[in-house]
C-alpha cells in the first residue's frame, strides 16, 4: 500500500475539521419541527459515515491487490483500513443514537437504518474474528481479502439500500426526503462539505499511520 507521506493533505484536513467544527457550531441553521438546534449534529454524523466508507473503499482495493499480487503490505493496509473504518463506523452509530434521542425519543427505536447498520457493523467486527482465528499467513490474507471484498457491498445494500425500501423515521429513507432535498440551505453547506472531506482524510490519516506501525513490526519479525 503506498499512501502519499507529504504532509500538506494532513494539514488540509486539520483545516477542513476545524474550520467545520467553528462554522458548524456558530452559523445559523434553519429552524425545523423536531429537530430544531439538533440538526448541526449533520456536521459529524454523516461525515463519520463518510470517513468510514472511504478506508472502507480503500480496504477492498487494497484486499484486490493482495489477490492479484500476494504482497504481505497490501493485506496489512486492508486490514488497518477495516479497523480504521469500524471506528469511523461506531462514531457514526452513536452521533446518530445521540441524535435519535432528541429526536425521535429514544437512542434506539428500531427504525429499520439503526438496525440495518448494526447488522453491518457486526459483519465487518465478524472479519476481524474470522482474521484473528487462522494463523498460517496467506490462508489468513486470502480469506480475510474474499470477506473483505464481498462484506462491502452487503454493508452498503445494509445501509444505503434496504432502508429506502421501508417505512423509517430517517431522512432520506422510505419515502422520507433527504436533508439536501428541503434544508440543507447555503449557509450549512459552508460547514457540511469541509466536514465531509476534511473526516475522510483524517480516516485515510489514521488508517497510514495503523499501517506504517503494523508494517515496521512485521519487518522486523520478518528479520527476527
Amino acid at each position: 500500500m503506498k499512501m502519499i507521506y507529504h504532509s500538506w493533505w494532513k494539514a488540509m484536513a486539520l483545516l477542513l475539521v476545524f474550520s467545520s467544527i467553528f462554522t458548524g457550531l456558530l452559523l445559523p441553521v434553519p429552524r425545523l419541527a423536531i429537530l430544531h438546534e439538533t440538526i448541526r449534529n449533520l456536521y459529524f454524523h454523516v461525515p463519520m459515515w463518510m470517513g468510514m466508507l472511504t478506508v472502507f473503499i480503500i480496504s477492498v482495493i487494497c484486499s484486490i491487490n493482495y489477490l492479484r499480487t500476494g504482497k504481505q503490505e497490501y493485506d496489512l493496509a486492508s486490514t488497518e483500513c477495516v479497523k480504521t473504518g469500524l471506528f469511523f463506523y461506531v462514531m457514526g452509530l452513536i452521533t446518530g443514537m445521540i441524535w435519535a434521542k432528541f429526536t425521535w425519543g429514544d437512542y434506539w427505536s428500531n427504525d429499520p437504518k439503526q438496525n440495518s447498520a448494526a447488522i453491518g457493523c457486526l459483519l465487518y467486527c465478524a472479519y476481524l474474528i474470522l482474521r484473528n482465528s487462522i494463523e498460517e499467513e496467506q490462508k489468513r490474507g486470502k480469506i480475510a481479502a474474499i470477506y473483505n471484498i464481498f462484506a462491502f457491498p452487503i454493508m452498503v445494500v445494509l445501509i444505503f439500500i434496504l432502508p429506502r425500501m421501508t417505512d423509517s423515521l430517517h431522512p432520506g429513507s422510505g419515502g422520507n426526503p433527504a436533508f439536501g432535498k428541503y434544508d440543507l440551505d447555503n449557509g450549512m453547506k459552508v460547514a457540511f462539505y469541509p466536514a465531509m472531506l476534511g473526516w475522510s482524510l483524517v480516516a485515510v490519516w489514521i488508517a497510514t499511520l495503523r499501517y506504517r506501525m503494523q508494517l515496521i513490526d512485521y519487518n522486523q519479525n520478518q528479520i527476527s
